[in-house]
This record gives structure tokens, C-alpha cells and sequence, in this order.
């Protein structure tokens, strides 16, 4: 009756540790930015239960040295060793085969997420020889199947300067995006590796000089997002931003008509405002640094003065 008892206990325990633990891991919703991608969603449910089960292990374990430190503390003097533990081949099997299982299951939900988000251009060149060959005697390239998407917007980026070409030839330094329609984004460096990072999109992408990467992605969430390059890419690489608006469909063609009947304009450069301005220091310093291109111009036809 008395183990009958026990058993009752530690298993109102789990339950209660669970709810807690799952309490826990919806509180983690609200440290991170607000979704605003569909992706972002996938993205933070997976977190969630990665927090729910760091709770789980973590509550779990600490109530179990509390409650041993305090039911069954060694009497004062008592140097004795306690009794050796013998092994139970069920237990061995039950906490070898748990974390097997659960890290089985998270690697899959990230490829999932990964394979959803559907990246385009990274694939490699498969090179496959014998040690006696000099060159390869085999090479395949791995395909990839774009995903669709019902509009597509060329990303350009440099040292230190965001640019973007939409589907009416308008070129501009403002990242817009209509809500709840997929967007390829179809992006290039022009220069060295630069990342793709909006917080709330849970998106972070390298993007690689002569490569083409493409990126769908699926704005729920209306607003002014903050676009940023997420990679060291030299002196003035923390000026390397941009805005994005995420608009509905109505705002957002009317915003690209309206661009392309507007007067070119140069675009504003921070890192070159920067760079021209006179040192703050005494000392000139020798340090090498890129000087960034000039700001280019913006027309409503589609023409850059800096090969964009």
C-alpha cells in the first residue's frame, strides 16, 4: 500500500512539474520579437518546446537533489559510504533510448523548418574520385525546386549599402513587402559575405558573392521592420541597415506606382557621410579600410548610377 502510495505521489509530481514546464515554455513566446512571418511562427513553437523541455529537465533534477539532500541527509559523524547502486537494465534503456528519441525528433522539426523555408542556391558541386585520379571523374550538381512565390524582389548588397529592385523595375533602398503573399527574394553580394537578418522574421541568411540565393518567405504581420547585416563585413558594416515595411497588397502597389513616376534621387549612404567626414582624433591612424561606393540613384525606371 505504501509503495502503491509512492508511486501515486511521483506521478502527481510529474504532472504538476509538466503544467509547470508548459507554462514555462509559453512565457517563451513573449521574450522574443513579434512574429511577423509565417516562418517565424514554425520558428518560435520550436523554441517554445525546446524551453518547455529545458524546464522540465531542469526543475526535475534540482527538486530530485533537494528532496535527497533533505530525506535522506547522513547523520552528523556518519563517514560511512552508502550502499553501491546496483544497475536496472530498464532504467539504462529508458534514459539512453528518452534523449535518443527527443534529439531525433528536434533535428527533424529544424530540417523541417529549414526545408519549408526553402532556400535556393546554396547547393554545392558533388565531386566523387578514386585517391589515383588527379581530377574529378564524376560531378553532379544537387537540384533544388523553387518554391512558388507571387512576387520576386532582387536584393542587392555591398560595402555598406542595402538596394532593391522590384518586379516594375523600381529601384530602391526601402525593403517592401506585401502581407500574406509569399516573396522570393532573390539576393546578391556584390563584394564580400554579407547576412540577411530581420528579428521579426526569424530569418538569418548568408548571402555569398557570385552566388544567387533565394529566400520565400511570408509576412503576416503589418509594420516597419528593421533589416540588418548580421556579419562583420568591415569599418562601417554597422551602418549596413535598411527599412522594411510590410503593407497589404492595395498599399503596397500603390506605393510601387507612385515610385516609379517620382524624379530620380540619390539615395542617402551613411558609411560614405562617414567616411568623407574629417578625423575626430588627433592622431591620423593608419588603418586600412574600403571606401564605400558612392550613393547611387534611385529612378522609378530602374537605372542606378552604381551598377546595381
Amino acid at each position: 500500500m505504501v509503495r502503491i502510495l509512492e508511486y501515486l505521489l511521483i506521478a502527481g509530481y510529474i504532472a504538476v512539474l509538466l503544467v509547470v514546464s508548459h507554462w514555462i515554455g509559453q512565457q517563451a513566446f513573449s521574450w522574443m520579437p513579434a512574429e511577423a512571418t509565417a516562418e517565424a511562427q514554425k520558428v518560435d513553437d520550436l523554441f517554445s518546446f525546446l524551453v518547455s523541455i529545458g524546464a522540465f529537465i531542469f526543475l526535475g533534477l534540482n527538486s530530485m537533489m533537494l528532496y535527497s539532500v533533505i530525506f535522506f541527509r547522513a547523520p552528523k559523524e556518519d563517514y560511512t559510504e552508502g550502499h553501491p547502486s546496483r544497475g536496472d537494465v530498464r532504467l539504462e534503456i529508458l534514459w539512453t533510448a528518452t534523449p535518443i528519441l527527443l534529439v531525433l525528433w528536434i533535428a527533424f522539426q529544424g530540417f523541417n523548418i529549414y526545408q519549408q523555408l526553402n532556400i535556393i542556391g546554396l547547393q554545392q558541386i558533388v565531386h566523387l574520385h578514386t585517391p589515383l585520379e588527379p581530377e574529378p571523374a564524376y560531378a553532379a550538381e544537387i537540384s533544388d525546386v523553387p518554391k512558388p512565390a507571387v512576387e520576386t524582389i532582387e536584393v542587392f548588397v555591398k560595402q555598406w549599402d542595402w538596394s532593391f529592385r522590384y518586379p516594375n523595375n523600381v529601384i530602391s533602398n526601402e525593403l517592401h513587402l506585401p502581407v500574406n503573399l509569399s516573396t522570393r527574394l532573390n539576393m546578391h553580394a556584390k563584394d564580400v559575405l554579407h547576412s540577411f537578418y530581420v528579428p521579426e522574421f526569424r530569418l538569418q541568411q548568408y548571402i555569398v558573392p557570385g552566388r544567387n540565393i533565394d529566400l520565400v518567405l511570408t509576412p503576416i504581420r503589418t509594420g516597419k521592420y528593421h533589416l540588418k547585416d548580421s556579419l562583420f563585413s568591415g569599418t562601417y558594416f554597422s551602418l549596413l541597415d535598411a527599412n522594411v515595411y510590410v503593407e497589404s497588397p492595395e498599399k503596397y502597389n500603390q506605393w510601387l506606382n507612385q515610385t516609379a513616376t517620382q524624379e530620380p534621387a540619390s539615395a542617402t549612404n551613411q558609411a560614405v557621410v562617414e567616411y568623407t567626414q574629417p578625423p575626430k582624433t588627433w592622431f591620423k591612424t593608419s588603418w586600412y579600410t574600403v571606401a564605400p561606393a558612392q550613393p547611387y540613384v534611385i529612378t522609378g525606371k530602374g537605372k542606378v548610377t552604381n551598377d546595381t
